[in-house]
């Protein structure tokens, strides 16, 4: 009985370990062949870069263009943003506004005031507001572009606040009759408010230089972000117009223009300024958004995109983008089995050579620190002081990111399993200034929900993988466990913080 029962111990082990350990190489794997195709953007970036530089075209005439600002509960910033728009450089009777509000607070009164008050200044501004919120987001722009007198339509969500050269500036772009769409960089105006926002600005500083400007330069298919753009109308009806099938109407709509043969620009000099959100329920609703939509596009059109005639290294590039979510269950993986990976290398010593082997693939961590290493070179300081925030700006935003991996995992699962959810928008808190509060926001969500409980328990986890690196003398992983400490015990203490407060 003895012998049998160690031998059952003994097999039982090994399954184990080598679940644990497979599991683990899967996100190894999987987060190496994300990096590859990411530095791969680099290389094209910087080709964009050393190439001939964007020339600045001029218009003979100025053609009628659409304003879509789609609106729901937003009655802290929609006046800014009215107000933005409504002061563009253009001909007054050559552009319109249409404010698409499904508000159901007192966001309606504050709109229908300040419609009236541009209104009689001579702007062409309507307050379009619709019997039901029938496809969200996706349906109040297709309500609207049903109606818009514009040849071309530009979209700005809540929290922006464009310059008033932002149509001088993209619209000469579309003298190219096959040019559909023109994306604009995303600017930040409360970027250094928290450890949060500057985080969130590092990530969306590597999307909008690296990863917009390396798609354009190779001909790649890139994406709408749903704000900040324009379209020219005739792109968007015969792509299908838009579509609510999918929580991400923007990726979606982009991919079903460019299989119709429709080019994109992407015009890394133009600047559209934005609020970041401040508050952490408000991030991992957009998160959530972003994530779980990117996997509803991928399930959608991954098949379509293999039976076109593009080049393969196209094809394998717009397999990256539609699938790039999927990056955050990778990093689950790697983040819970590196634990009893841990402890499985050391009480298994003739399994060394594979840890050896698996830690080549670490190696996908170096092209993250090259590709937003490659974005922070761009912006503005000298080389010694972006290098001193990149070295402590890059740990922090790997912690934090690293950190939403439960939460964006359920997102990205449900997107591929073709669960249907609502768009619920990201609230903003016209928040500029650091001394600009948000905690009484009427908008904000503060409850805590089993996603936030498990980060709180992962505190406590990677706490234990600190720990039993000391236990062991094995300080391979330490790093890696103290980011993940800290990115988890960032998150879920403003969790906690933010479920004491009450909304207004």
């Amino acid at each position: 009985m003895t012998v049998n029962f160690n031998v059952s111990f003994s097999f039982t082990m090994s399954f184990w370990s080598i679940l644990v350990l497979a599991l683990y190489g899967v996100g190894l794997v999987g987060i190496t062949l994300y990096t590859v195709a990411q530095v791969h953007l680099v290389y094209h970036y910087l080709k964009s870069k050393s190439g001939n530089s964007h020339t600045t075209q001029s218009l003979k005439s100025h053609p009628v263009v659409t304003i879509q600002l789609p609106i729901f509960n937003e009655l802290y910033v929609v006046n800014r943003l009215i107000d933005a728009v409504a002061q563009f450089d253009w001909p007054k009777d050559k552009f319109e506004i249409q404010v698409l509000d499904d508000s159901t607070d007192e966001t309606v009164e504050i709109i229908a005031q300040k419609v009236e008050e541009w209104q009689q200044k001579g702007i062409d501004i309507k307050h379009v507001q619709r019997d039901s919120r029938e496809g969200y987001k996706a349906g109040a722009l297709e309500y609207g572009q049903k109606r818009a007198k514009g040849e071309f339509i530009a979209i700005f969500d809540a929290d922006f606040v464009p310059e008033p050269d932002f149509l001088v500036r993209t619209l000469p772009v579309f003298t190219d009759e096959e040019i559909g769409m023109v994306q604009t960089r995303w600017g930040h105006l409360n970027e250094d408010y928290s450890l949060l926002t500057k985080a969130l600005a590092f990530a969306l500083n590597g999307h909008f230089t690296v990863e917009q400007m390396g798609r354009n330069q190779a001909d790649f298919f890139m994406n709408f972000n749903g704000t900040a753009g324009v379209w020219r109308k005739s792109c968007i009806v015969d792509a299908g117009g838009w579509e609510h099938d999918t929580i991400t109407e923007d990726l979606d709509l982009s991919y079903r223009a460019q299989m119709k043969g429709w080019e994109f620009k992407y015009l890394e000099d133009v600047v559209s300024p934005a609020e970041i959100p401040v508050a952490i329920s408000a991030i991992k609703t957009q998160q959530y958004r972003w994530t779980k939509g990117s996997a509803e596009s991928a399930r959608k059109h991954l098949g379509n995109v293999w039976n076109t005639e593009n080049s393969l290294i196209k094809k394998l590039q717009a397999t990256s983008h539609l699938l790039n979510s999927s990056v955050f269950i990778f990093i689950l993986l790697i983040s819970i089995f590196s634990v009893p990976a841990l402890y499985i290398k050391a009480q298994q010593p003739e399994l060394s050579l594979l840890f050896q082997v698996a830690s080549v693939f670490l190696i996908g961590f170096v092209g993250w620190i090259l590709f937003y290493g490659t974005s922070f070179i761009e912006q503005r300081g000298s080389t010694a002081d972006k290098i001193k925030r990149m070295l402590f700006m890059f740990p922090v935003f790997l912690s934090i990111s690293m950190a939403f991996a439960v939460h964006n995992s359920v997102a990205v699962i449900k997107g591929y399993m073709g669960k249907t959810s609502p768009f619920i928008r990201t609230p903003k808190f016209n928040i500029t200034q650091l001394s600009d509060r948000w905690e009484n926001n009427k908008y904000l969500i503060n409850k805590m929900d089993a996603t936030s409980i498990i980060e709180g328990l992962l505190v406590l986890y990677f706490l234990g993988g600190i720990a039993l690196a000391f236990i062991l003398g094995d300080w391979g992983l330490l790093p890696f466990h103290v980011m993940l400490f800290a990115g988890y015990s960032i998150i879920f203490g403003y969790s906690l913080y933010e479920n004491m407060l009450k909304p207004a």
